[in-house]
């Protein structure tokens, strides 16, 4: 493995361990040449992933960018980076076991939403705000109220909540 920091491409593995969830393995590499340490994962990969974007266009799928996403949605929150390391490894396990090649990013939008729900509501009103592309103050407002008026009945659902987001996405009203 090449250095990521002066290019020698020796490196030795100093150790390695699973993740929590047995989705990786965490490698502790050294560089024989500047001394410099850096951590590596080795994942399974089960398919080779093609995002479907809302225009039609096609690329490939891109793990750092979902994990980007997700660690924005929780930012300045204490949530336990091997938890945010879990939603997304879940997300893609699911993908790449559903026998679909091609994942239109709606769905994978969908899963995260889905996970965040039932992670850290805060995170989950962040990602879905983006991800929904919420346009005014109203549009967090009218899915808070929701969230809360039916917190306190104890039966929101997540498939509640992504009906109100779904509406707001569809609706024509400013």
């Amino acid at each position: 493995m090449r250095c990521p920091f002066c290019n020698h491409s020796d490196t030795s593995v100093k150790d390695s361990r699973t993740t929590d969830d047995q989705s990786a393995i965490r490698r502790r590499r050294v560089c024989g040449e500047c001394g410099s340490r850096f951590t590596t994962f080795e994942r399974i990969q089960l398919r080779e992933l093609m995002v479907i974007k809302k225009n039609g266009e096609r690329a490939p799928f891109d793990r750092e960018k979902l994990l980007r996403s997700v660690s924005s949605a929780m930012h300045k929150h204490s949530i336990d980076p091997e938890k945010i390391e879990r939603v997304i490894s879940s997300t893609i396990r699911q993908l790449e076991t559903s026998g679909e090649t091609e994942i239109p990013t709606c769905l994978i939008g969908d899963m995260v939403l889905q996970s965040l729900f039932n992670l850290d509501l805060v995170a989950y009103v962040r990602f879905a705000s983006i991800y929904k592309e919420f346009s005014n103050a109203q549009d967090f407002i009218d899915l808070i109220s929701r969230m809360e008026k039916q917190s306190d009945n104890e039966t929101f659902s997540f498939e509640e909540s992504l009906e109100i987001i779904h509406h707001k996405l569809h609706s024509n009203t400013p």
